[in-house]
């Protein structure tokens, strides 16, 4: 059996037993440690035929990988916590389990009483049902990678760390007005309602500031240079700011500028840029893409140099930033609850367990009337700027 096979048998079986005590286990009392509970895609199911593997060896299908390692960073997280002598009562559970459905996993821990819920959801129902879970049971609950609000609303329990479309069309409007005060802005887009969202966005972005002059164009999704080059000015610094997320389109944008350009520009995309193929090919020393996220692990620092060398001790393998995120959420949260237990939500400002990202924590108010807020989302947004396809500044 290979390191891979075996690594995933494990993950089974911690997961079944967990599944198997479920019923013999009553509400914590003051004198056992903080449970948290794991949400996570982790697809058991799909590898494993009771206890027979029945995948490849060598090859692992794209849809597990990213519930895999988001465990793998929960279970090193779950290690440091172990040598620093904290005690946590810590659950696993996947949340692609054959046979059981989202309502069926919710009534399955609602006797519990967990303190803490930190989940890796894939889909809106999974985030649906745990959201109106959170509130009723009022328990944290961290949404560690999904950047989506829909269906959290009056929930002030309900945490999100990847930052919604909103907060990075925002962020980014404003990276552009200050390091950009000159020059000629291009908004390039396709036709769609996703991109009708966006170009929304960035007007009302504008209302809230002094505008950038930009001029739009609707462009095919096969465009070609003859349709783009000649909207640009050779004279002027150039900033050409992408209105979709859709990838084909993107790629075909930053594709045609990276054989075609000869003078400056710069090229703004979505948070869907990180880690896109284009965006790390370009070969063109005139282009500049820029781009925001909320996770930066780009950094050199001990902890995440440390990070990396344990991944690889343990698994042989470079960790993904998905293994960043299972590590960051699950030690950040799992600190802050030891040191403040119910008073969790009021100290979420606390940078003392800071692993990576300065998470900025604020409440936001859909409806500017509302009595609590929708949810507490992370404002904080770092601008990955990459020339060459290297990585040349981060703010």
């Amino acid at each position: 059996m290979n390191k891979l096979r075996l690594f995933l048998l494990q993950i089974l079986l911690f997961v079944c037993v967990f599944a198997c005590t479920i019923k013999n286990v009553e509400a914590q009392s003051s004198d056992t440690p903080l449970r948290i509970a794991i949400l996570a895609p982790l697809y058991i199911d799909s590898a494993f035929d009771n206890n027979v593997y029945k995948l490849s060896n060598t090859n692992m299908p794209k849809y597990i990988l990213q519930g895999l390692d988001f465990y793998n960073g929960v279970m090193l997280a779950i290690d440091s916590l172990k040598k620093e002598g904290q005690e946590l009562d810590v659950w696993i559970y996947d949340t692609k389990k054959k046979d059981r459905t989202t309502d069926a996993l919710a009534n399955e821990i609602a006797p519990l009483h967990f303190s803490l819920i930190i989940a890796d959801f894939s889909n809106l129902t999974e985030q649906k049902r745990f959201s109106e879970f959170s509130f009723t049971n009022n328990i944290p609950l961290v949404s560690a990678t999904y950047p989506n609000d829909a269906y959290v609303t009056g929930n002030p329990f309900f945490i999100m760390l990847n930052s919604t479309l909103k907060t990075h069309v925002e962020g980014l409007y404003k990276y552009l007005q200050r390091t950009y005060p000159v020059g000629k802005f291009l908004y390039v887009t396709r036709k769609g309602s996703m991109e009708e969202k966006i170009m929304s966005m960035y007007a009302d972005a504008g209302k809230k500031t002094y505008p950038i002059k930009y001029k739009t164009v609707e462009l095919p999704d096969d465009f070609t240079e003859d349709q783009l080059l000649p909207l640009l000015d050779s004279n002027q610094q150039n900033v050409v700011i992408c209105g979709s997320l859709d990838e084909n389109f993107s790629t075909n944008l930053i594709r045609t500028l990276d054989q075609s350009v000869t003078f400056p520009v710069t090229l703004a995309g979505s948070p869907t840029w990180d880690g896109l193929r284009a965006v790390l090919r370009t070969e063109n020393e005139n282009i500049s893409i820029v781009y925001s996220t909320p996770f930066n692990y780009t950094g050199t620092d001990n902890v995440i140099s440390n990070l990396r060398s344990q991944y690889k001790q343990k698994l042989n393998a470079r960790p993904s930033d998905m293994a960043f995120k299972g590590f960051e959420s699950m030690y950040y949260f799992s600190r802050l609850l030891l040191k403040y237990n119910n008073d969790m939500l009021n100290n979420l400002s606390d940078t003392k367990f800071k692993i990576a990202n300065s998470f900025m924590l604020q409440p936001v108010k859909l409806v500017d009337n509302a009595q609590v807020p929708d949810y507490i989302e992370n404002k904080k947004l770092y601008f990955i700027t990459r020339s060459l396809g290297k990585i040349t500044s981060v703010n």
